[in-house]
């Protein structure tokens, strides 16, 4: 029975049609089927469409061995327009194969067809330009992505940013009564004049004339040592004393440099200047209160003791001004902005005595603080820092040498240096 079976389907496989493949070879610009493949939208079943093919060369019409032409396929319904994409490559390093099968001759036809890739275009948006993109978009888009894709840490950086962000909206209604309270609030603030004046009035420095028409008017000798100080200096000492030596010896603080300097010239010139003899011991006086008074001030019995060489009033003076009380209690102190203030007031004396151009290496030297904080405070009067012309040199009377030397000159208009901007973070 086994046997029976298996010859006659022998005998029918035998007997039956006979199926026959052959590719096809396609010559010239001969047209075939194509595949096409629609990304987006794609078109209903009876969509017509139409192939465009670029007009050949009369050299190649004659060449049957020319390779496929390169065509277009276009097609439209009521609302969208479909076209082949140019310029890309579809099925780039393949090859697609269509079989096309005969039922009469019972043969199958392998032919090739190219991949066209199409693009849609609506019709109602054909004529119209994209919306620009907003920054606000784009951070949104981001952050989008960076909530899917993003690390921990990016995923915590945009919640942060998330809760930081103002609601603009929820501002709206009281817009209106911040705006009120902006506006009865800046009614009260200073004019540019009056801030420049309340910062001029903070300045550490003496009392000064801003409309001063010479650098003698700028800082009053009396605002810097008041008249009962004034008359209280000692200089009958210093002009029956016979020697330099004598004369050093007579003052506050004897180790000086520049007053000692400026002693000697006092005393070389055919007359001597009793106003600059003053001025040159309440400098040093000055000087002498700087080095001991921050050790003293506790005990003022012993303070006066150790500046015997200063008149008491002088030295209650000095007190007055240039210390402070500490809080909760009736000592007296030194603090950095009465030094900074003591030293911008001996400073204005100095330039009166040098004619408003003072060597601030050697006034630096005295004081045991680098030149550049010393030019500092001296810029803080108004003073620039440079060097001196020949003009200048002789009308102030100092050799050609001296040119080398920067010093520190108040000009006027009075200018003062404008605060430095802070670095952004």
């Amino acid at each position: 029975m086994a046997s029976t079976s298996i010859s006659k389907k022998r005998k029918r496989d035998e007997e039956g049609p006979k199926v026959s493949f052959r590719v096809a070879e396609q010559k010239g610009s001969g047209n075939g089927p194509v595949l096409a493949s629609f990304p987006a939208v794609e078109p209903p079943p009876k969509t017509p469409f139409r192939c465009y093919a670029p007009k050949r060369h009369r050299s190649d019409e004659g060449d049957s061995e020319a390779g496929p032409q390169s065509v277009t396929i276009a097609g439209e319904t009521d609302t969208v327009e479909f076209s082949t994409i140019e310029g890309i490559e579809a099925g780039a390093g393949c090859r697609y194969l269509i079989g096309i099968h005969d039922k009469r001759t019972n043969k199958t036809v392998i032919r090739p067809a190219p991949l066209h890739v199409f693009s849609r275009q609506v019709k109602a948006l054909k004529g119209l330009q994209p919306a620009p993109v907003t920054a606000a978009q784009r951070i949104e888009a981001r952050n989008a992505l960076g909530e899917i894709f993003g690390t921990k840490k990016a995923k915590a950086a945009i919640r942060a940013h998330e809760r930081n962000k103002v609601d603009v909206s929820a501002m709206q209604n009281v817009a209106g009564h911040l705006q009120d309270r902006i506006e009865s609030s800046t009614t009260t603030l200073p004019t540019k004049e009056e801030a420049k004046a309340t910062a001029d009035s903070s300045r550490l420095i003496p009392r000064y004339n801003g409309d001063a028409a010479t650098p003698e008017d700028v800082y009053g000798l009396h605002d810097i040592i008041p008249e009962l100080e004034w008359n209280a200096l000692p200089i009958s000492a210093f002009m029956a004393a016979q020697t330099q030596r004598d004369r050093v010896a007579l003052l506050p603080y004897t180790r000086s440099t520049w007053v000692n300097q400026h002693l000697q010239l006092a005393f070389s010139a055919p007359k001597v200047n009793r106003s600059t003899l003053k001025i040159l011991f309440y400098i040093s006086s000055m000087l002498a209160f700087r080095n001991i008074a921050p050790k003293k001030m506790s005990d003022k019995q012993a303070l006066q003791e150790r500046l015997s060489r200063i008149p008491s009033v002088i030295l209650d003076g000095l007190l007055s001004r240039f210390s402070e009380t500490a809080r909760d209690s009736d000592q007296l102190r030194s603090t950095p902005q009465t030094e900074t203030s003591l030293l911008t007031h001996m400073f204005a004396l100095c330039l009166r005595v040098d004619d408003y151009a003072t060597d601030t290496t050697l006034v630096a030297s005295d004081l045991s603080m680098q030149v550049a904080k010393v030019n500092a405070l001296f810029k803080s009067l108004g003073c620039k820092i440079e060097k001196l012309s020949m003009t200048e040199l002789k009308r102030l009377g100092l050799p050609d040498s001296a040119a080398a030397t920067k010093r520190a000159v108040l000009k006027i208009p009075l200018e003062f240096p404008r605060p430095r901007a802070k670095r952004r973070t």
